[in-house]
């Protein structure tokens, strides 16, 4: 039995660290933007579409393939800020609607370019950690893991200690005294677009090799996502990666002793049980940053 709790716990340190990625993500586009990106999801999968082309077909190496979704998906994201956000930053309503038509439409691409059919790309690597007699943890597995913790790290750092972090932060507290101080909105803008939309790309990538490829596996994500969010507060990075962790413990924890149909049921309980309780969230305030 302690096995088992052990291998469900590791399990549910994986899926925590992809989760994390995601939602830290899509909380650093809403704080600076103010913009629900509903096609968050979409580039998450096409992250995992670009390890495809890129590692399963062109044998690219993998850590170069995952590299290079990172870059691409950000890129993707400049070119949203760009021609969806900026032109309708005033409108939140009409920056939601966009997001979704573009949600389509990276649908639509993957589906002309890859078909319906779901991907099974080589494993990276057979390598497993054997942590007792019968936990076992996939090397590949452990790179996400050990990616998240470096990103988010990472991430911290930049807001904390850099001048174009603090920038960030300060565009999310207050534009307009942002603004007055000098601080270009529409940079800060590309900046936590590019990371948000990067940080959803990378965590696509690496998945990939654990998980059917398909053009529709963004909308689980999105949801997961959205509810972590929910649940740790809108506009916090912190509560983001808390929610995340308690969300995929509990999630994992009761998909392998009951089911996953209860365990959907038992998130989205626990969304509104945190709702009811503390209506901002964990970590959440009543202004939007």
């Amino acid at each position: 039995m302690l096995d088992l709790l052990a291998q469900t716990g590791l399990n549910a340190v994986y899926a925590a660290s992809y989760i994390s990625l995601v939602a830290v993500g899509l909380v650093l586009i809403f704080g600076v933007m103010g913009v629900v990106n509903f096609a968050h999801g979409e580039l998450f999968m096409v992250g995992a579409y670009a390890v495809v082309a890129l590692y399963a077909d062109l044998q690219v190496p993998f850590f170069v393939a995952v590299a290079a979704g990172l870059i691409f998906v950000g890129c993707l994201g400049l070119v949203m800020e760009r021609a969806l956000f900026r032109p309708l930053r005033d409108n939140p309503l009409g920056g939601l609607v966009a997001s979704i038509g573009f949600l389509m439409i990276l649908q639509s691409l993957a589906v002309l370019g890859f078909g319906v059919r779901m991907e099974h790309i080589p494993p990276v690597t057979q390598e497993v950690l054997s942590l007792g007699d019968k936990v076992r943890l996939p090397v590949a597995r452990l790179y996400v893991i050990v990616a998240a913790i470096v990103l988010l790290s990472s991430l911290w750092y930049f807001l904390k200690r850099t001048r174009f972090g603090w920038a960030l932060r300060a565009s999310a507290q207050d534009p307009e005294a942002a603004m007055l101080q000098g601080i270009s909105i529409n940079q800060t803008a590309r900046i936590a677009m590019f990371i948000g939309a990067g940080l959803a790309g990378v965590a696509g990538a690496l998945t990939a090799p654990l998980v059917s490829v398909n053009p529709h596996m963004g909308h689980s994500v999105i949801v997961t996502a959205f509810i972590v969010i929910i649940v740790g507060g809108v506009g916090s990075l912190e509560g983001a990666i808390v929610a995340s962790v308690a969300y995929a413990f509990v999630h994992t924890f009761v998909t392998t002793f009951y089911d996953g149909v209860l365990a959907d049921i038992v998130g989205l309980s626990l969304m509104l049980i945190v709702l009811i309780v503390k209506p901002t969230g964990l970590f959440g305030s009543a202004d939007r940053a």
